[in-house]
């Protein structure tokens, strides 16, 4: 493709088994800025869908700590696409990435996250949230490259 987007027509089957993650978060407001690095690994669900589980440290004001969250990556309404939900089952965002770039919208209280999500080729994908409102002014780019080892 000339957009420079890799498509990915099923995204439960494209994003199974463990990523190696890097993320930068920026508060635009501030100025300071922060790092997770560590592993994501999507195992399968019985409904179909996959277990996000993300852990490693995040360090913010150069003080390291451990960090994880979990989500859940369910069928989405048409095929090869993903509804993503919290680990406790409320709704985040759909994921349709079957034009290797999507953009989802998730309201959380007073302040809106937009993210924009884009496929390189079939081992690294991207994440990109700006979170703007009036406790919030951030900017989260996550890089993922999958865990061949």
């Amino acid at each position: 493709m000339d957009d420079g987007f890799w498509p990915v027509p099923d995204v439960l089957a494209h994003l199974g088994g463990r990523w190696r993650v890097q993320r930068t978060v920026r508060d635009l407001a501030g100025g300071d800025e922060g790092r997770f690095d560590g592993t994501t690994l999507f195992r399968p669900l019985p409904d179909g869908g996959l277990l996000h589980e993300e852990s490693g440290t995040f360090t913010w004001q150069g003080v390291p700590r451990p960090a994880e969250r979990t989500l859940r990556f369910l069928p989405g309404a048409r095929p090869g696409t993903a509804d993503v939900c919290f680990a406790d089952g409320r709704p985040f965002h759909d994921l349709d990435l079957t034009s290797g770039r999507h953009v989802a919208d998730h309201p959380c209280a007073a302040d809106l996250y937009r993210g924009e999500f884009t496929v390189q080729d079939a081992d690294h994908w991207r994440t990109v949230w700006q979170v703007g409102g009036p406790a919030k002014n951030l900017l989260l780019t996550t890089d993922y490259v999958r865990d061949t080892d």
